[in-house]
């Protein structure tokens, strides 16, 4: 916990008190205006980091986990590269099959984005929801409405990594046979 101090903050409190002395403030009401923080790991798992409980109660932004999971594949270097890439694609637009080489995390913004992941059903992602491909399976992406299709792709790597890697349709063939 912390005091404002007897002037307007930042933070909105102790407007009531711009130009009074600290004398002047008893100690209840000091300790009434306290803003409480908390410790890192309530704020992580309260997804609050950075908000004081006094700063979310007067308006300040709200965060809301879209999605959580835990995956294989991660980079481990000692630097990643992030990135965020926005795709469009239009009715029928269909992507080449390929593989990533680290998980790819998919949002989708608008319309509807359908995955065909190698041994595995289709799975169709809607705006709002949140998919992430794993690494090293073979895919294709559609957009079957009749609207465009946008996400949102997050991209974590090692440094100057493709995004994806391109797989012959043949070689896709024939190790599905195969299995």
């Amino acid at each position: 916990m912390h005091f404002c101090e007897p002037v307007a903050q930042p933070c909105g409190c102790r407007a009531d008190l711009a130009g009074s002395s600290l004398a002047k403030i008893e100690t209840t009401e000091r300790e009434s205006k306290m803003h409480k923080t908390m410790d890192a790991g309530s704020a992580i798992a309260g997804l609050t980091v950075g908000l004081t409980t006094s700063a979310r109660a007067s308006g300040a932004p709200k965060l809301t986990a879209l999605h959580r999971e835990i995956v294989e594949g991660m980079p481990t270097a000692a630097s990643q590269e992030i990135r965020i890439l926005h795709a469009t694609l239009d009715p029928g637009d269909v992507t080449p099959y390929h593989s990533h080489r680290f998980p790819v995390t998919v949002y989708v913004t608008e319309g509807a984005f359908t995955l065909e992941l190698d041994g595995r059903e289709p799975v169709t992602i809607r705006a709002g929801e949140v998919f992430v491909e794993p690494a090293h399976i073979r895919m294709t992406g559609r957009n079957l409405g009749a609207e465009q299709a946008k996400t949102v792709l997050f991209y974590v790597s090692d440094p100057d990594t493709p995004f994806a890697d391109p797989v012959r349709r043949e070689s896709l063939v024939r190790n599905s046979n195969s299995a």
